[in-house]
């Protein structure tokens, strides 16, 4: 997975965000391999849902959670939930069910 090191994104509190199945940290960050596991199960789940839909589903639900869980609402986001539970193990992508993240929901 390609990570590119910058100043601009992700925002300032954050090290890293996963756009289109490209990593971009902030410079200075270290990238641990949980990390990169963690966004490369993102990367699965936005190939089922090509791309667009992804961030356009991420975005709501973020926005329905926002108002049940506040500032827990990014941790209660299904593709959160499954890429937090299965970030440790390193063949997860490759043995992970197609629209796994459903569960999580």
């Amino acid at each position: 997975m390609k990570t590119i090191y910058n100043d601009i994104i992700p925002f300032r509190g954050f090290d890293a965000i996963n756009i289109l199945g490209v990593i971009f940290a902030r410079k200075g960050a270290v990238i641990s391999e949980r990390t990169i596991r963690h966004e490369s199960i993102h990367t699965a789940q936005m190939k089922e849902l090509w791309y667009v839909p992804f961030y356009l589903w991420y975005l709501f639900e973020w926005l329905i959670k926002l108002f049940r869980y506040g500032r827990k609402s990014y941790h209660n986001i299904s593709f959160e939930r499954e890429a937090y539970t299965f970030e440790r193990y390193s063949n997860y992508v490759q043995t992970r069910k197609k629209f796994a993240f459903l569960k999580y929901l």
